[in-house]
């Protein structure tokens, strides 16, 4: 009984903002996606240079320069993106900073897809136990978001250069930061993402080799199957489904799969986390199984939390609790 409804709270969460989801036109947009490349005018030729972009190691690292434009102010920390939009806000990165008073542990938090908030509770309750929150805005969101629009729908869309654009350019913002906040004297850094947060999150950690931990919450590896059979995303995939299968879709989308960065997430010194809820239908569990089997066989030392509630209901008592105590004792504890 308790779990049917939860599971009808949750399908009232999804059902939140979707009248403002259109769908739109299949969008290939190439040259904001793999600039310098050269041109792709056909979905073919779009997959090809995805799928070269996908085993490129220099694909996701950020320019090499020496940036001294981070601006500090009363808990917030801005900065330049080192990608250029055509959305003036987007162009300059916002981060909320709650300080723990030390500087030996720094915790970056990628947030949710829509997020309409930051997460104060958890910032307050790490920061009370030595650890400071980094919560930065990823793109089109928060202060960074698009004038007039109703929701993120830059960051992830039928547009699928803009979509492959937007996050790497969350990446090369989390490290960027990350680079910055080792600067300031921070030793020990992790990250945590949730949901589409938690591909940016894996992403950076897969990458940028300071990392020491990543937690990741619903979570899984393809992107383009997550947007296919995800509850969230139902107009993408009737924008898409006209224009395109979805193993074509995987082909465009092939540098945002974490299991194609599988061995890198394997490295040594770090650390993973994954929390999975198994009656989420954003976030279908089998994908996520399917990402844990990929880290196992990669060699890859995986903690993983199984709770017993639906995507949206992860955030609310008792399953946020354990969460929150799961999150706190992987950071804590002693490599």
């Amino acid at each position: 009984m308790f779990h049917n409804w939860l599971d009808r709270w949750d399908e009232g969460r999804a059902q939140r903002g979707e009248e403002a989801k259109k769908t739109t036109d299949l969008i290939l947009d190439a040259d904001r996606a793999f600039p310098d490349m050269g041109a792709a005018e056909t979905l073919e030729g779009f997959c090809v240079l995805a799928e070269k972009s996908a085993v490129d190691p220099g694909f996701f690292e950020p320019p090499d320069a020496s940036d001294h434009s981070f601006e500090l102010r009363d808990g917030w920390l801005t900065f330049p993106s080192d990608v250029a939009t055509d959305v003036a806000e987007n162009n300059i990165v916002w981060v909320k900073v709650t300080a723990s008073g030390k500087r030996d542990r720094a915790l970056v938090i990628f947030h949710h897809w829509n997020a309409t908030r930051r997460n104060s509770q958890i910032a307050g309750f790490l920061s009370s136990r030595g650890i400071t929150v980094i919560e930065i805005a990823m793109p089109y969101h928060f202060e960074r978001s698009r004038p007039g629009s109703l929701y993120a729908d830059y960051m992830i869309s039928a547009n699928l250069g803009r979509t492959v654009q937007a996050l790497r350019q969350a990446v090369w913002d989390g490290r960027k930061l990350i680079r910055w906040l080792k600067c300031q004297g921070y030793q020990d850094v992790s990250v945590l993402g949730m949901s589409l947060g938690s591909w940016v999150a894996g992403l950076v950690a897969a990458h940028e080799p300071t990392v020491g931990r990543a937690s990741l919450f619903l979570t899984a590896g393809s992107l383009a199957e997550m947007v296919w059979t995800g509850r969230a995303t139902r107009s993408i995939r009737k924008s898409l489904e006209p224009r395109l299968t979805l193993a074509q879709l995987q082909r465009a989308w092939a540098p945002l799969n974490l299991e194609n960065h599988a061995d890198r997430l394997a490295r040594p010194g770090l650390e993973l986390h994954v929390i999975l809820a198994s009656r989420d239908m954003v976030v279908l569990p089998d994908l996520s199984e399917r990402l844990l089997g990929r880290l196992q066989n990669a060699g890859a030392r995986v903690g993983v939390l199984r709770l017993n509630c639906g995507h949206y209901s992860l955030g609310r008592p008792p399953y946020i609790l354990g969460a929150g105590w799961s999150l706190k004792r992987f950071l804590l504890q002693k490599k």
